[in-house]
């Protein structure tokens, strides 16, 4: 795995002032690899939407994001449109 750490940083950096942060970026550029440094794939906190078993479990994301606390990975989060205004809420919610 290609270590990124001028991008790792960059998101740390991120993440230390907003409570969500989207890595953005053309396809095949790192973006998955960059989000795997975080938290590796098998995480309970690491969701995969390209998983059909990921993509079913997020049919109801406040119910699969409600409970957890710390840095969750969501994984080709444009694949779920409805996950958005859920992780606003989630997001404004009390530390």
């Amino acid at each position: 795995m290609i270590v990124r750490k001028h991008y790792s940083d960059r998101v740390k950096k991120a993440l230390g002032r907003n409570p969500v942060v989207a890595l953005l970026g053309p396809r095949q550029c790192g973006k998955t690899t960059l989000a795997r440094q975080m938290i590796p794939a098998g995480h309970p906190q690491y969701f995969d939407l390209e998983d059909p078993v990921v993509a079913r479990l997020m049919e109801n994301p406040m119910t699969a994001l409600q409970g957890l606390r710390g840095l969750v990975v969501i994984d080709e989060a444009q694949r779920q449109p409805g996950l958005f205004p859920v992780l606003r809420v989630l997001a404004d919610r009390e530390k």
